[in-house]
């Protein structure tokens, strides 16, 4: 069993701001044009079509196989997605491979050369077990399998790829080998995540499936050929980081030193070594004596890009706290504390701090920025301004007077994460509906350009509104501290939107204007023109 420790050293605090003793705010980037986005590839099962009926085996397979982590390496050459059966999936960038090149006809690539490059496209690489359903004995509690999160770490000199992922108690390191074998003969069957299996429609394939005279077929064999990279691959399972949490974990992190990492669950944030398994580090701790005055929990931690000793994380009241490892071995009290105390304060209602819980966070612009999501809106916040944030994008605003009925279906528990481009200048985040939001930084606006997790991103949405009964009027519900009575509401309107459908899950790659959104059990790509 591993032991927690805590560190000893400390060092004087250093301000994340820069050298410069002028706190004046920093002047805004000129205005950016909304960025028009085109539907490239996706991968994986496609859903079944609208009004079609699913047995109970189909739709078990299904909940099994939706994606609950997605995160592109460094470079933007891999990409890892996690399921809930405690699966990785690893897809590679197959655009740039010299064997893919060469199953173009010259003619094609010319032409591909004069219209403009494509967009980066992705191809099954490997897959393999991460996690396993387990047993608690002492607490008679199920541990689920589900992938929570996957963090790509440093890549090694070799050809090898290593990556942390974990389900609700354990954090595993992951390497990934690239093995050179003879190619089998004959013709094997493409697997689940081919792009072979699925209708692209894809602007860039089509130009050249017209272009070129052949039949669709022959088409579909090229394209096969080109993605087909799932031989020769070998993972394995190096560290095991068990044992420290006694609460699920909610979020891994790694360190820009390439050495450490942090793992967060509702009260403590726990710092490791990529070499050591025996023991750890508990930097933040919220839990009190008395589980009574427990007032929040811990969502999200994430580490500087640049300075690998600040570390920020969110809470459940919306707050969010920035913390320096040099300051003190314990973090309890962080150096920047952040909240949002508009000139006009929404009224305080039961629903106020739930729909106020942080439920991602991600640093931009190199650092500079903190980019925040809680249920209603995307925020983006300057480390050198705690008072308000810089702006304020609206996500879900029309589901306001809804949040009785999205309380007695949990559908306000719904955890969104977001994303940012690399220049820190758009936003990225996922709603209901199957639709997704990506917001352009001006100084002058806040619009959005709302896109459909389909072959057709700009569609005119044609989703039946879902009805959700109202089931509060029967009963009251309880809030589960200090015997407080939950609230009651007797609207039978319907909601605004699709429940069932949502993006929960996406990520910008760190080098192009290309995102990847996780709807169900497939990923839907996306490109700028």
């Amino acid at each position: 069993m591993s032991s927690t420790g805590r560190r000893r050293r400390s060092m004087s605090w250093a301000s994340p701001s820069s050298s410069s003793s002028s706190s004046s705010y920093p002047e805004p980037r000129p205005s950016h044009q909304l960025l028009q986005w085109k539907f490239s590839q996706v991968l994986g099962e496609l859903p079944p079509e609208s009004g079609g009926h699913r047995n109970g085996l189909a739709a078990l397979q299904v909940q099994e196989d939706e994606i609950s982590a997605i995160e592109f390496d460094g470079g933007g050459e891999y990409l890892a997605a996690g399921d809930n059966a405690g699966r990785v999936i690893i897809f590679r960038r197959t655009d740039g491979d010299d064997a893919g090149l060469h199953a173009w006809p010259r003619a094609e690539l010319e032409r591909a050369d004069f219209a403009g490059a494509p967009p980066p496209r992705y191809g099954y690489a490997t897959e393999f077990q991460s996690h396993q359903p387990e047993f608690d004995v002492l607490n008679s509690l199920e541990i689920s399998e589900k992938i929570k999160k996957i963090r790509w770490c440093a890549r090694p000199n070799n050809r090898s790829l290593c990556m942390l992922a974990t389900n609700d108690r354990t954090v595993k390191l992951w390497k990934v080998t690239e093995e050179h074998k003879a190619p089998k003969k004959g013709r094997r069957e493409p697997p689940r995540w081919s792009t072979a299996a699925l209708p692209l429609k894809e602007p860039f394939a089509e130009r050249l499936a017209t272009k070129r005279r052949g039949s669709s077929a022959d088409f579909a064999e090229r394209i096969e050929k080109v993605g087909d990279v799932g031989d020769g691959y070998s993972a394995k399972c190096r560290r095991v980081f068990d044992r420290a949490h006694e609460f699920n974990i909610n979020s891994i992190s790694n360190n820009c030193d390439g050495e450490t990492f942090v793992s967060a669950d509702d009260l403590r944030i726990n710092l490791w070594h990529l070499e050591v398994t025996s023991q750890c580090f508990n930097i933040v701790d919220l839990k009190p004596k008395d589980m009574e005055d427990l007032v929040e929990v811990i969502t999200t931690a994430e580490f500087h890009p640049s300075s690998c000793s600040l570390l920020a994380y969110g809470s459940s009241r919306g707050l969010l706290r920035l913390v320096d490892l040099r300051r003190s071995a314990l973090c309890d009290k962080s150096v920047r504390t952040f909240q949002d105390r508009g000139s006009r304060p929404q009224p305080h209602t039961f629903f106020t701090e739930i729909i106020s819980c942080i439920t991602d966070l991600k640093f931009t612009d190199e650092g500079r920025y903190l980019l925040t999501r809680d249920y209603m809106n995307l925020k983006l916040w300057d480390l050198r301004v705690e008072t308000s944030p810089v702006a304020t994008y609206k996500v879900q605003e029309s589901l306001r007077p809804k949040l009785a009925e999205l309380y007695t279906e949990d559908y306000i528990f719904d955890r969104f994460s977001c994303c940012a481009s690399k220049d820190g200048s758009s936003f990225a985040t996922g709603s209901y509906s199957n639709t997704f939001k990506v917001f352009s930084r001006t100084a002058a606006q806040t619009t959005d350009t709302t896109l459909e997790a389909s072959a057709n991103p700009y569609r005119v949405q044609s989703h039946a509104l879902t009805k959700i009964p109202s089931l509060l009027s029967s009963f009251s519900l309880g809030v589960g501290r200090k015997g407080q009575d939950g609230p009651r509401s007797d609207s039978k309107e319907e909601i605004p939107c699709n429940m069932a459908s949502r993006i929960t899950h996406l990520t910008w790659h760190p080098m192009d204007n290309f995102i990847v959104c996780a709807a169900n059990s497939s990923l839907y790509m996306y490109h700028t023109t």
